[in-house]
């Protein structure tokens, strides 16, 4: 072999050595959120287009009334109603409005819906597509309940031991930002299991984004436009408190205006506020 082949054969293999290396602290360096479980649900079991103009679905959504115990026991300002005004379908898409107005001794006036009685699972991949209000003090979620909750007085039956999972929280004076949840006995409101989402260079009052969770028996995945960012285990949970995961829960959809999480509006935040959802889907095995 020549001097010229020789040199050209060890710049390759120079360029291999370097290629592995390279490769292989970047297997060690991964996220991880990259090397987490991921189920896979494609039986599609529950889904509502919002195909049909003006009310929503009876067969699947009923309403919360009124302002709850100690506003819904988030100090929340809002009364939900199930009004036109507040809650309506059209061209696809399923409109909250908050409104700024004054209704049975409240300031504002919202919509929460949800599925509790009437679409209810244990397991499998819940998501929705979505696009958010922004301004401070605005409350919107996209979670799960408990089938339980609030059926009576016994242990199980009072949140939190009835469990709550939340898909998607936001604060509307952080636009950019979505939380992910769980609160159970042990690990409830301030000290719930919890991680943020922050998109980079975007916002999510300024387009649409599907947000999911995939729930198996022992863990549950969280999800922004089919990126995982968060996985919260059974292990992890049972270092805090008890797994409360084992039972069929319920949809619920809101838009807050005021409470603990978000603060109240102030004079720099517009109305009406408007959450647009575009599809709510269900999945299992």
């Amino acid at each position: 072999m020549n001097k010229t082949n020789k040199t050209l054969l060890g710049q390759k293999v120079v360029l291999l050595k370097t290629l592995l290396l390279g490769i292989f602290f970047i297997m060690i360096a991964c996220n991880p959120d990259e090397t987490q479980t991921v189920a896979e649900f494609k039986n599609l079991v529950l889904s509502d287009e919002f195909d049909t103009d003006n009310r929503i679905n009876a067969d699947i959504w009923t309403f919360d009334i009124g302002t709850g115990s100690n506003g819904w026991g988030n100090n929340e300002k809002q009364f939900y109603t199930n009004r036109i005004e507040n809650v309506s379908v059209q061209n696809g898409i399923l409109i909250i409005k908050a409104l700024k107005e004054d209704y049975n001794s409240s300031e504002y006036t919202s919509s929460k819906i949800l599925t509790k009685g009437l679409k209810e699972q244990a397991y499998g991949r819940f998501e929705a597509r979505i696009q958010l209000p922004t301004g401070q003090g605005i409350w919107p979620a996209f979670w799960l309940l408990g089938a339980n909750c609030g059926d009576g007085t016994a242990d199980t039956e009072v949140w939190p031991n009835c469990g709550e999972i939340d898909i998607m929280e936001y604060r509307g004076q952080d636009p950019t930002v979505v939380h992910g949840s769980v609160h159970g006995p042990g690990y409830a409101a301030g000290n719930a299991i919890t991680k943020s989402y922050a998109l980079e260079n975007d916002r999510f009052d300024t387009g649409f984004h599907v947000f999911g969770i995939e729930w198996a028996p022992e863990y549950i995945n969280y999800y922004v436009d089919d990126v995982l960012y968060n996985q919260i285990t059974r292990q992890q949970v049972e270092e805090k408190g008890t797994w409360v995961f084992d039972q069929p829960f319920y949809i619920i959809i809101n838009l807050a205006v005021g409470g603990d999480f978000v603060g109240a509006p102030n004079e720099e935040t517009v109305f009406p506020q408007t959450m647009l959802i575009d599809y709510v889907r269900v999945y299992n095995k």
